[in-house]
C-alpha cells in the first residue's frame, strides 16, 4: 500500500514537473493597471467600514445600559 501511494505521488510530481517545465517562471502578462476611479471607491469603502464600526460601537454601547 505504501509503495503503490509512493507510485502515484511520484507519477503526479512528474507530470507537474512536466506540465509546468515550459514556463519560464515569471508572468509573460503585464499586470493590470488599476481602474479609473478606483481612489474613489477605495475611499467609499473605507468610509463604509468606518460607518459600520461606529455603527457596531453604538449598538454595544446600548446593549451595557
Amino acid at each position: 500500500m505504501r509503495a503503490q501511494a509512493f507510485a502515484v505521488s511520484a507519477v503526479l510530481l512528474a507530470a507537474l514537473a512536466v506540465g509546468c517545465s515550459g514556463h519560464d517562471g515569471a508572468s509573460s502578462k503585464t499586470p493590470a493597471a488599476t481602474p479609473s476611479g478606483y481612489s474613489q471607491m477605495r475611499q467609499k469603502v473605507n468610509a463604509a467600514e468606518s460607518a459600520a464600526a461606529a455603527a457596531d460601537r453604538d449598538a454595544a454601547s446600548n446593549a451595557d445600559r
